[in-house]
């Protein structure tokens, strides 16, 4: 049993099966690890020196169906509000990616914006081309790749000495 052999084959077809998601998985992570410098992916949050919250959940309703363009009727089209009373504002995200941010004590709209982060996410995780694409496509390679990262691992060190022995030479 040549070990050399084995990990060569391991990386051709492990690197061949592997190579879309991979790369799916690659450049949606660059994409996330900078979405904070980059308004298009998320948008920045915005600041006040208020910092208590004092709206009820009727204001913030009211405040986001002020926003025509992001059509907002009820609750039902509402995903999620996020709280930052540290940033004295109230983020309103919605089922379509939009994000209202608001004032915590005026309920005043402070900014709209598109959120593509979250759409980033879930390319970067598998669930937006499937919900089973994240366990049967996605965790399989990510498997393969770590068993290729250890092989390839292990094919250096083995012949890292050999190459600085020639070296010296």
């Amino acid at each position: 049993m040549n070990l050399k052999k084995i990990n060569t084959k391991i990386h051709y077809w492990g690197s061949a099966i592997i190579i879309i998601p991979f790369l799916i998985v690659l450049v949606s992570g660059i994409l996330l690890q900078v979405k904070k410098e980059f308004a298009w992916i998320q948008p920045k949050t915005v600041k006040t020196k208020y910092r208590d919250l004092t709206l009820s959940f009727d204001d913030i309703l009211k405040s986001a169906m002020s926003v025509e363009k992001v059509g907002i009727k009820s609750w039902k089209d509402i995903k999620l509000l996020d709280v930052r009373p540290g940033k004295g504002i109230t983020k309103i995200r919605t089922k379509d990616s939009w994000e209202i941010q608001i004032s915590n004590e005026t309920a005043e709209v402070l900014a709209v914006n598109y959120r593509r982060s979250d759409l980033i996410e879930s390319i970067h995780d598998g669930s937006w081309f499937h919900d089973s694409a994240k366990l049967a496509i996605f965790l399989p390679s990510a498997i393969i790749m770590l068993i290729m990262s250890l092989t390839g691992l292990y094919l250096f060190l083995k012949i890292l000495p050999s190459k600085l022995r020639k070296k010296r030479k």
